[in-house]
């Protein structure tokens, strides 16, 4: 087997935007920052942890060949599109949107008086050119809760969103002590992206907006050190 290695990325070596509407933390390279050690992993080529101001969004803009997840964590998001979806995802609420040969959309905050607080993800597809759609799914907490439940996955199985690259997003919530644990098989990778609270990744602590990238088979074991929320990509590695 080849040898696993992890690499931590801490929050706080992650870029940053602050547009007064929206602050925002970026893994991996995206608008402003650039830093060509952190241009993306694998397929992953965006990770932003945002947090959208009362009544403030983005406005319509075009987006093409990539997909596009959207996971929220407080809050709700209002999306509109080219495509003619409308709708307002909160918490448990999956969003995904292949842009291929093209779509327009906007998001805003759907309160005026409380932020919205989501993670977005950009997924490069396996093909170009595909037509452009859109899906939006919910898993409830019972369904994560001490266990990884699968919410996006190349065939939509086990009730998943359907990405259109090889590559399982998986969602998990531990309460402090609770572990999950998961194999990578030889020829995948991983990223784990701790969304809240704080947990021990095989003997490393890890906090809310830290992530690692993990290269080579085998076991990785997520002990929660409080009470947390994790997203993890276990991805092919063509």
């Amino acid at each position: 087997m080849d040898a696993m290695q992890i690499s931590i990325r801490k929050s706080g070596d992650r870029g940053a935007a602050n547009l007064g509407w929206l602050e925002s933390k970026h893994s991996f390279s995206f608008g402003q920052y650039h830093d060509p050690k952190h241009m993306g992993f694998g397929r992953l080529r965006v990770i932003n942890e945002d947090l959208i101001a009362p009544g403030g969004g983005f406005p319509t803009h075009p987006h093409s060949d990539m997909e596009i997840i959207s996971y929220v964590l407080a809050g709700g998001l209002e999306h509109k599109d080219s495509l003619g979806n409308g709708s307002v995802i909160r918490p448990g609420d999956v969003q995904r949107m292949s842009a291929g040969t093209g779509v327009r959309h906007s998001e805003y905050n759907a309160s005026k008086t409380e932020p919205a607080h989501f993670i977005q993800v950009w997924i490069n597809p396996e093909r170009k050119g595909l037509p452009p759609s859109y899906e939006q799914k919910s898993f409830g907490a019972a369904e994560k809760q001490s266990k990884l439940c699968l919410i996006g996955s190349p065939d939509g199985r086990a009730g998943s969103v359907t990405i259109h690259a090889p590559a399982d997003v998986y969602a998990t919530l531990l309460e402090q002590g609770a572990s999950v644990v998961h194999e990578i098989a030889r020829g995948r990778s991983a990223w784990v992206q701790i969304a809240r609270g704080s947990v021990m990744l095989n003997e490393q602590r890890l906090e809310a907006g830290d992530a690692a990238a993990i290269t080579g088979s085998g076991r990785i074991r997520l002990e929660a050190a409080g009470a947390a929320e994790v997203l993890l990509f276990d991805l092919s590695l063509g």
